[in-house]
């Protein structure tokens, strides 16, 4: 299994087999986070609480996922435990940070896995691979035993192939979670965006394409602070990974993307820390006003199609892809990524936004948009 899983395992008898993401607790074992800086850490003494929830409910867990360095990258391009290869699209990036974790689903080693998502880290390789991902409410899902150990942007989640499966996932990390029918003709607020990039059109095609189909009312909707939120996402995740990581920064161990701007963390202030939870208030307030207009917010989750492997050797060119799914880390609402393709075969996503703690209302409507039956597998596609 090489790069997808970093320590294969066999803990639990359960016939639901589940990976867990290297920044994920697992007893006995060390949480590496994919990097080579933290090769000699010790084994964890105990599970993640997510971990033993799903041995709790009888999940079988079969290893440790590759992850991007730190969690701290949303190519999935790793030089140490290499790069897990993407199975329905090998020349494209696996997308990251959780690229072991969505590579495992969508190459049939597992029912669902866990990912983690800080800015965009569960969507992102979700749409890469052609699966569903959600990204939780804030707080929602227990981050005990998670790297790193304290952030306000940081969400546990699944992907899986289907978005039953996903529901199941959730039902067995939170037992407050109960599968909804699916909704009647939800009122569906399509947000408006603009990306420069050529490649950005057909994404909006493939998202324009899903939306003429599905039984849904569609209303635009206008979020002006989306650049701002993107930004202050940013100056958060870059001060919350200096506090955990900076003792690593000039690490020879680490690889060059996470180094280079784990070290400009360093540089973030308080007063621009200040101004983000300043961004991030504002923000919040105005999707929840867009959500009491409508049943879900929709928009594409990428701005363009995932990189190349060869045009993702350029880091700092990768920041931007995220510039979709970032807002959402910063206000804390759910959010869940429905795979597409684009007119040429090409992977695209649709991301949906619910209130917050509503997540299962947030899947019944998208069960609205999700056209494709469980019988034809659940690949979106």
């Amino acid at each position: 299994m090489g790069a997808i899983l970093v320590e294969e395992l066999a803990l639990g008898t359960g016939e639901t087999a589940v990976a867990v993401k290297d920044s994920i607790a697992v007893a006995g074992y060390p949480t590496r986070v994919g990097s080579r800086a933290l090769a000699d850490a010790p084994p964890a003494a105990a599970h993640a609480a997510v971990v033993q929830a799903l041995l709790d409910a009888g999940c079988r867990i079969i290893g440790k996922a590759n992850m991007h360095e730190l969690a701290y990258g949303v190519t999935g391009i790793n030089g140490w435990t290499g790069t897990p290869v993407n199975p329905r699209y090998p020349d494209r990036v696996p997308g990251g940070s959780s690229s072991g974790s969505a590579v495992a689903v969508a190459a049939g080693l597992c029912d669902f896995a866990l990912g983690t998502d800080t800015g965009g880290s569960i969507r992102i390789p979700a749409t890469c691979c052609g699966l569903y991902g959600l990204k939780p409410t804030f707080g929602r899902i227990s981050r005990d035993g998670v790297l790193p150990a304290d952030s306000s942007l940081d969400c546990v989640g699944p992907l899986a192939r289907s978005l039953a499966m996903i529901e199941r996932a959730m039902a067995l990390l939170d037992p407050a979670f109960h599968a909804e029918a699916a909704v009647v003709r939800p009122r569906i607020g399509v947000v408006a965006v603009t990306a420069d990039a050529p490649v950005a059109k057909p994404v909006a095609q493939a998202v324009a394409a899903r939306l003429a189909v599905a039984p849904v009312e569609q209303v635009p909707v206008a979020l002006p602070g989306m650049g701002a939120a993107y930004d202050a996402g940013l100056a958060i995740i870059a001060a919350e990974n200096w506090r955990a990581f900076g003792h690593l920064a000039r690490s020879p161990l680490l690889g060059a993307d996470v180094g280079e701007r784990l070290r400009a963390a360093e540089a973030v202030t308080a007063e621009q820390l200040a101004r983000a939870e300043v961004v991030r208030a504002a923000f919040t307030a105005e999707v929840d006003a867009a959500l009491d207009r409508v049943d879900a917010l929709v928009l594409p989750t990428m701005p363009g199609l995932p990189l190349t492997l060869a045009a993702a050797v350029d880091a700092r060119a990768t920041i931007g892809s995220t510039a979709f799914v970032r807002p959402f880390n910063l206000s804390g609402h759910p959010a869940l990524s429905i795979p597409l393709e684009t007119p040429d075969g090409l992977p695209a996503g649709l991301q949906i936004i619910g209130r917050r703690g509503d997540d299962a209302r947030l899947c019944a409507v998208a069960r609205a948009l999700d056209i494709v039956t469980e019988q034809s597998g659940g690949t979106g596609q």
